[in-house]
């Protein structure tokens, strides 16, 4: 008699799903930043907090020793005047700041998606003071040696004796042009402000302008097909279907924009605190109270991004794709 073999069908494996294999694949690519996040980073955010929670005590030999004091780096940097009227005016460069870099870097986002010769210059010419800016260059402007030099030089010779450092200001009078419109002269301030500053808003609206090009990209050619068919004009469309498009990347901007401009060298606030650093402010030694500052001024940067990404998510629009 012959016995029935039974035979096992091989087990199937499971596999993983395409989301899973997709976190998977996030996780391995965050994982340098993790790992150099967990040892580089961390210990030295805890010595941060332990700092601004301590005085500073020379012991025997000349080695330092940090004892725990409550509040009171804190309570010195809030009675420190100059610490506070630099935190102003910080911020009250930052909120010019934002509004003029995300209209600018829209602006000519929209410009550059169109159709014509040279595209790819112009966008590699925007984006190329942000490469200059990781270097030599933002070594030069943190030290205002531009501003300076434009501010001292005589210039272009007119024959004038005056130097033509100011004249595109000056020719424009952005002043008398509105001087027969109907607008408060805060516009009139505003404007002028962001003419004088435009060298700035240019050299820091390049990643924006990036962001904004690859939203613009990503809307569908068919969309402004339908609606120029409908017979909808250049200014309808901008603000009916590219503007709530592009709102999310909006969004991304407001926030890159507020990081940037709280954390870049040329901040006045970041060269106080590095200034305070090595100062000492009474009793108090100038490493526990910049430190003290540090934690100050990161928790009003993350209150701004809270406020903007609060204002700025009330008008995104999100496309959905079922």
């Amino acid at each position: 008699m012959t016995k029935d073999v039974k035979i096992k069908a091989p087990k199937k494996r499971k596999r993983a799903s395409l989301d899973k294999k997709k976190a998977r694949a996030g996780w391995i690519f965050v994982l340098p930043f993790l790992l150099g996040f967990i040892l580089v980073y961390l210990p030295i955010i805890i010595d941060s907090i332990q700092y601004s929670f301590s005085e500073k005590l020379i012991v025997g030999g000349g080695k330092p020793e940090f004892r725990f004091n409550g509040w009171t780096n804190y309570k010195a940097a809030f009675a420190t005047s100059d610490f506070l009227e630099v935190l102003l005016d910080g911020l009250q460069d930052m909120i010019f700041d934002i509004p003029m870099i995300l209209m600018f870097s829209l602006f000519m986002a929209v410009l550059l998606n169109q159709k014509m010769a040279g595209r790819a210059v112009f966008r590699a010419i925007f984006f190329i003071p942000v490469i200059l800016a990781t270097g030599l260059m933002e070594s030069i402007e943190a030290q205002n040696l531009l501003g300076e030099y434009m501010e001292e030089a005589e210039g272009i010779e007119d024959g004038s004796g005056e130097s033509t450092s100011q004249d595109i200001v000056s020719a424009l009078d952005v002043q008398q042009m509105f001087s027969g419109m109907a607008v408060g002269e805060g516009l009139v301030e505003y404007v002028t402000t962001a003419i004088n500053n435009i060298y700035n808003i240019v050299n820091r609206s390049g990643v924006q302008l990036l962001i904004f090009l690859a939203g613009l990209q990503s809307i569908s050619p068919a969309i402004y097909e339908s609606v120029q068919i409908d017979g909808a004009t250049a200014w309808e469309t901008f603000w009916k279907i590219t503007f709530p498009m592009i709102s999310p990347m909006i969004l991304v901007n407001g926030i890159y924009t507020v990081i940037d401009s709280f954390t870049t060298d040329s901040n006045v606030v970041m060269k106080y605190i590095s200034d305070q650093y090595v100062q000492s402010n009474g009793a108090v030694s100038g490493d526990v109270l910049s430190s003290a500052m540090a934690w100050m001024y990161f928790l009003i940067v993350i209150a701004m991004i809270a406020v903007v990404a609060g204002l700025f998510s009330a008008f995104v629009f999100y496309q959905k794709r079922d």
